[in-house]
């Protein structure tokens, strides 16, 4: 799989449901194991789909215990408190900025495995998990940075 990048339009179409029935079948399951390839191989910690071209809502996120695929991930609670966090993209890349995230969040999805699953995510998890949404919205962390901190030609602002 190949990692759009900005500006392809791709990146700004908002994502479907994966229907119940899709779930668990041998073609989604042949894709999140793509994303994970693709991801390990671009150096991330997250990807949605939408980053490949496929617009429907999957996501990988690891948080350093091994990548996991969640299937219609929606953040049902988040934290008051916000703080602002240094992110990159693959679909973005060399360009690093500052964006206000919420502290925690709760995410409700479907796991790979086919059940449903709750996240509780606080830090880096938090800010994983927002950016990943976004991108199946169709938004890009350079939509909402309060500040770039570092272009492609790794001079820092």
């Amino acid at each position: 799989m190949v990692v759009l990048t900005d500006p392809n339009p791709e990146l700004r179409v908002r994502s479907v449901e994966v229907s119940s029935s899709d779930v668990s079948s041998d073609r989604l399951r042949k894709m999140i194991a793509e994303l994970k390839k693709t991801m390990k191989e671009e150096n991330g910690c997250g990807i949605a789909a939408p980053q490949v071209g496929i617009h429907e809502r999957v996501i990988i996120v690891d948080d350093g215990s091994g990548p996991k695929a969640y299937i219609n991930p929606e953040i049902v609670s988040k934290s008051f408190a916000t703080f602002l966090f240094e992110e990159g993209c693959l679909s973005v890349p060399g360009v690093w900025g500052m964006v206000k995230r919420h502290k925690s969040v709760k995410v409700s999805a479907i796991g790979e495995d086919g059940n449903p699953v709750k996240i509780s995510g606080k830090g880096l998890l938090s800010v994983i998990f927002q950016h990943e949404i976004d991108h199946l919205d169709g938004i890009l962390f350079i939509d909402t940075v309060q500040k770039i901190t570092r272009m492609p030609n790794n001079s820092i602002l």
